[in-house]
């Protein structure tokens, strides 16, 4: 078994995902999330884990769906893409699986939906289907950070 072939299996809205389990760091419970303002709609805002201030991605946010209160069940799941450390907030999050590349079917060019952007293929654990996901994608830098540019309200005077 490699760590290319090893993943993290979690929940969103009913659905069952899966992210290469050499991309997470970590999986925590969802305990506060600070919120931090002009950041994008799908930023709830930061977590402090293992002495880091990490942004936190509400994937549900992130796909088109609507919030939802968080429950005993919801995690984050702290992933290294880039660099940089995020947290990803999924409804659950608590199997590691070994899913063979061959097993992998890549998504049909006719799929449409909130995230066929975001899956790099589909494949069947436990008789169930299991969307991986394309994390460069989902935390595609350009998409959720907030232009910069000027801000609305008094302007401010150089000494």
């Amino acid at each position: 078994m490699t760590l290319t072939d090893t993943y993290v299996i979690f929940e969103l809205a009913g659905a069952a995902y899966a992210v290469g389990s050499g991309e997470v760091q970590h999986v925590d419970l969802l305990e506060h999330v600070t919120p931090v303002p002009n950041t994008a709609a799908a930023v709830d805002g930061v977590v402090f884990s293992r002495g880091e201030v990490i942004p936190a991605l509400n994937l549900r946010v992130r796909f088109g769906l609507p919030r939802q209160e968080p429950t005993p069940n919801t995690r984050l799941l702290f992933l290294r893409v880039q660099r940089r450390v995020v947290a990803l907030i999924v409804d659950a999050a608590r199997e590691f699986q070994r899913i063979p590349a061959e097993s992998i079917r890549p998504i049909q060019d006719t799929l449409v939906g909130i995230d066929g952007n975001y899956v790099q293929g589909v494949a069947t654990v436990k008789n169930r289907s299991v969307l991986i996901l394309d994390v460069g994608a989902v935390l595609s830098l350009e998409e959720i950070t907030p232009p910069v540019g000027p801000v609305d309200g008094p302007a401010s005077v150089a000494p």
